[in-house]
């Protein structure tokens, strides 16, 4: 009969596994609350319809939920993916391409076949982080400016729509960050709710129910340029390579390759349902990774596995949510958008400027994609990744080629 000390000393498995599920609960209902909305400004910006911004969330969430639960369990690790947030900021802030949603989808397609290349050839990978960390967030930075001063704008024209979400972010920021952005999010579904109760608006029915919407990719070369080449920058620079060093920090090796096969090839399959790219979570990933998912590290990709359940769980009201948020007031949808990518854009500014020989290049980085400059029918975000480069490139001081005589 075992003794009462020996009892004490073995966790039930309740007490085992009750911190794992409870974070990777949490995983999936922030990571999909805070950011869905950016998803839709940017799929809707690059001109996906209701119908097709709908699709594009549900595909991107299905494909991310299911390699959650494939990385997870093979490497029993707390391996977490998202959908591309800063993408979506940026597709947001580039607008529609020449050829329209077609060749935004096909821009889609090719950021998925580079994700695949960085996992098989070790080459690129190491290509990608020679891209100055200070140009990349800076890009970041410009990209996310115009959709941040969106809450603000709008508080200006719509104070009583917009001032309560603002508001219930600020308390939630000071007493519980993690829950700021959903709380602002119920908030905006309850002042939409208020809208369509006192304005009669009609919800239709069949729009509630989740499908997949399929676009036959058209493949153009300013597609490519300038909205495929700087959403795979800002993919890896700003979720992947982060998630990676998210995981080191609570002592996980990330299985690279197999996370680069699973999202580039998660997001080819998602690319024709309207779904722009997923890569490896970065802030999210802390949750399931993080003390609060265990003390058990070898425990803790149960957490992740769990999350990868809620995320399809979530898939499921997709398309609802999508329906009543299109329902909304003028303004009120980018202002959680905006809200949401606050702190994204406070990180990479500070980034950006963080080493002081990379200021003026970072400067210019960031203005060129702030000013949301088009030529040659390639966006802000080439450009001025392109300028800051060159910019960069001026003013470094190189070696001369010959040695000085003495």
């Amino acid at each position: 009969m075992p003794s009462a000390s020996s009892a004490v000393q073995r966790p039930s498995s309740q007490d085992t596994l009750g911190p794992p599920i409870t974070a990777g609960i949490v995983t999936a209902l922030v990571g999909f609350t805070s950011s869905f909305a950016v998803v839709l400004a940017g799929l809707k910006a690059v001109g996906a319809n209701q119908a097709q911004a709908s699709s594009g969330l549900l595909a991107l969430t299905l494909t991310f939920g299911l390699g959650i639960l494939w990385l997870a369990w093979k490497s029993k690790m707390p391996v977490t993916l998202a959908w591309s947030t800063p993408g979506a900021a940026l597709l947001a802030s580039a607008g529609m391409v020449d050829g329209g949603w077609p060749a935004a989808v096909g821009a889609f397609v090719v950021v998925g076949v580079l994700i695949v290349l960085t996992g098989l050839l070790p080459t690129l990978g190491r290509l990608m982080t020679k891209i100055p960390t200070a140009l990349a967030q800076a890009m970041l930075a410009g990209v996310l400016l115009p959709l941040c001063l969106a809450p603000f704008q709008s508080l200006g024209e719509a104070p009583l729509l917009v001032g309560p979400v603002a508001l219930s972010w600020l308390v939630m920021m000071k007493f519980a960050p993690r829950w700021a952005v959903p709380a602002s999010l119920l908030v905006a579904l309850a002042v939409i709710g208020i809208h369509i109760v006192t304005n009669g608006v009609q919800i239709p029915g069949d729009d509630m129910l989740p499908r997949l919407e399929w676009t036959t990719p058209k493949f153009t070369a300013e597609a490519a340029v300038g909205l495929a080449l700087p959403l795979f920058i800002v993919t890896m620079a700003s979720q992947n390579i982060p998630g990676v060093a998210v995981l080191k920090s609570f002592g996980y090796t990330t299985p690279w390759r197999a996370s680069m096969l699973v999202t580039g090839a998660g997001t080819i399959a998602g690319a024709v349902f309207g779904g722009h790219a997923i890569n490896l979570a970065a802030l999210s990933a802390a949750l399931a990774a993080g003390e609060e998912a265990g003390k058990d590290h070898g425990r803790r990709w149960i957490a992740a596995f769990v999350a990868g359940l809620g995320y399809l769980i979530l898939a499921a009201f997709s398309a609802a949510l999508v329906t009543v948020v299109a329902a909304a007031p003028a303004g009120l949808l980018e202002a959680v958008a905006g809200l949401a990518l606050l702190g994204t854009l406070a990180s990479a500014v500070s980034s950006a400027l963080s080493v002081a020989e990379e200021r003026i290049p970072a400067c210019i980085t960031f203005l060129l994609a702030a000013s949301g400059i088009s030529f040659a029918g390639v966006g802000a975000a080439f450009w001025a990744l392109a300028g800051g480069i060159l910019v960069r490139w001026l003013l470094t001081d190189r070696e001369p080629l010959t040695p000085s005589p003495k």
